[in-house]
């Protein structure tokens, strides 16, 4: 399993989630752009001492992405499904992707990936923190996957 962020844009986010994915032993990968610097520095220290530890791929485009994990499932992590991660069957090659933290992802990205998971939360409310929501999903994930 891995974790993918498209074109992220809070430093300190894409830091914890760093720290997750060593935490958790599962890769991450980056689509870029990012909404500000990807520089060593910069993520060194939202990534704190974790980043030597982490397994990173970056990618110049959602089409390279794609093209490197042509055999992977890509299972979108969005708002807009009613389909629960917890009522989702996940596998082992699956990609996790979170959109941006300000506007998601485009709808040709929604529209690309065949399986889509939410969490589900109070009407009223709009979404929780990128972080907390692919601690969710991947905790779930991986509890599934290590039976």
């Amino acid at each position: 399993m891995r974790l993918a962020l498209y074109k992220p844009d809070i430093p300190q986010n894409v830091g914890t989630i760093m720290r997750l994915c060593v935490c958790l032993g599962v890769p991450l990968d980056i689509i870029e752009p990012c909404g500000f610097p990807f520089n060593t520095r910069q993520m060194k220290r939202a990534g704190m001492d974790y980043i030597d530890r982490l397994d990173l791929t970056r990618h110049p485009s959602f089409d390279a992405f794609q093209e490197t994990y042509s055999n992977n499932r890509i299972i979108l992590m969005t708002t807009k499904t009613d389909k629960s991660y917890t009522d989702f069957k996940f596998e082992e090659n699956d990609i996790l992707l979170a959109g941006r933290e300000s506007a998601g992802v485009p709808e040709s990205i929604h529209n690309a990936c065949n399986n889509r998971v939410t969490i589900k939360m109070e009407p009223d409310e709009r979404s929780l923190n990128i972080a907390i929501s692919c601690a969710m999903i991947a905790g779930e994930a991986i509890r599934q996957l290590d039976k």
